[in-house]
């Protein structure tokens, strides 16, 4: 079924489907585009609390490494402050930039970053003093306790934003699942709606399906009977034209017997009596001797036609000198005429009077064709029996033509075709312009039962 019949026939169904297809892209795009969003935030959420860890861990490292150096004053356990000093501000500027459009972390940012900033400058103090051989007041300060306070009240700031963060990837996450939620519901309802779109045209395609089962039930039996009919028409047409092409030479054959006879017989006795008369006023002087020896060439004129026009109704050789002795014949008289070259090869075969007949018409009408159109210097003519069948094929090295383009007046080929595939053969034709053009006949070998 063609897309034009399924907009035609299922009005609502099409609608519905471009609807249903339409929805469920916009969901699944919302869904999609959301999810990125709120995991971009997660992500972002999730990289804030390790910094902010980190932050915290940078300045428990920044005290370590004071503390080291502040006891054995060797360079190396100074070197974890030092690295601890850039992480801290590292951090700082990534926190700066993630909460730059929140301004209620930014205040407790702010916080964090002041006494972060204080607890570096007493880590910084005490390690200026003890470079500067001051160890007991560096020691001193150590021992305030100031430094506990100031560490505490940075966890406590830390907590505040790490709390906040878990907070942002809890709604995070409700929104995720809210959005799971709406787009299953979502998929659900079209998927209803789909299904009964897709019930909808089932039930129309059963109908379309059944209508087209009857339709094309309907038109084969139509073309069966028009089959039969065509079938039986040919097969009358194939026994008319047999027939006509029988009667055909079946006239030729009697039109040829009569000429012989009567005609023959006519113009024989009337040469006698004109030799006759001749030969009595031969000693007369007259001019009738003249007259009656030219009334004598005139009847072996007309006495030689009479013989060609019976040779070509109805050849005799056929019948007293075989296929091969009769082609030979006329390949040699159209060569006498034409003064085309003709090349023979030529062995007797075995086949019935009514074949034989039909392979002399065929190079016949192939001679023919090349008298009038091929304007050949050559012609080749083979008659040969190969595997039980006798190859007949005549070739010439005229003008030929195109094969795919019907010629005008193409009725001699086709009665030649039809005359071969009625006697159980086949006759096939090739040709091309500037190349020439070949017959190939092809007809099964005749065996005479034996006597």
């Amino acid at each position: 079924m063609d897309m034009l019949t399924f907009v035609k026939r299922g009005r609502l169904v099409f609608p519905l489907a471009l609807i249903a297809v339409g929805a469920l892209l916009a969901i699944s795009e919302s869904s999609y585009w959301q999810s990125v969003r709120t995991l971009s935030e997660m992500g972002a959420a999730s990289s804030v609390r390790s910094t902010v860890q980190v932050l915290g861990q940078s300045i428990v490292d920044a005290e370590t490494g004071q503390r080291g150096y502040l006891l054995t004053g060797r360079a190396e356990y100074r070197e974890p402050y030092d690295r601890a000093l850039s992480k801290i501000a590292e951090s700082f500027r990534a926190l700066d930039n993630y909460y730059a459009r929140d301004p209620e972390s930014q205040e407790t940012l702010a916080k964090l970053r002041k006494l972060a900033e204080t607890r570096l400058s007493e880590l910084a103090l005490t390690i200026r003093l003890k470079e500067e051989g001051r160890d007991t007041a560096g020691t001193e300060i150590v021992l305030s306790g100031i430094g506990k306070e100031q560490m505490d009240a940075l966890r406590e700031l830390s907590n505040e934003l790490l709390a906040h963060e878990t907070h942002n990837v809890a709604s995070s996450q409700n929104d995720i699942f809210r959005t799971l939620l709406i787009s299953r519901a979502g998929i659900a309802l079209l998927s209803a709606v789909g299904l009964l779109a897709l019930f909808m045209y089932l039930r129309q395609t059963q109908t379309l399906e059944k209508t087209q089962l009857e339709q094309r039930r309907l038109l084969q039996a139509e073309r069966d009977r028009l089959e039969i009919e065509v079938t039986q028409r040919t097969a009358q047409l194939t026994e008319l034209a047999l027939h006509l092409q029988t009667a055909r030479e079946d006239e030729r054959h009697r039109l040829a017997r009569n000429l012989h006879d009567d005609l023959g017989a006519l113009l024989t006795s009337a040469k006698l009596d004109a030799a006759r008369l001749r030969s009595r006023l031969a000693g007369s002087g007259s001019d009738s001797v003249e007259l009656l020896t030219h009334l004598v060439g005139t009847l072996n004129s007309s006495i030689a036609l009479g013989r060609r026009i019976i040779e070509d109704l109805r050849p005799s050789a056929l019948s007293n000198l075989g296929l091969a002795a009769t082609l030979e014949i006329l390949t040699r008289e159209f060569a006498e005429q034409s003064g085309v070259q003709v090349h023979c090869d030529i062995e007797p075969v075995s086949l019935r009077p009514v074949a034989e007949l039909i392979v002399y018409r065929v190079v016949q009408e192939a001679i023919t064709n090349i008298t009038k159109y091929a304007r050949a210097r050559a012609v080749w003519v083979n008659l040969a029996t190969r595997d039980g069948l006798v190859h007949v094929s005549v070739r010439d090295d005229g003008a030929g033509f195109d094969t795919r383009i019907k010629p005008s007046s193409a009725y001699g080929l086709v009665g030649m075709r039809f005359r071969v595939e009625a006697e159980g053969g086949s006759l096939n034709l090739r040709s091309a312009p500037g190349r020439g053009t070949e017959i190939q006949v092809t007809l099964p070998s005749f065996t005479p039962a034996p006597d």
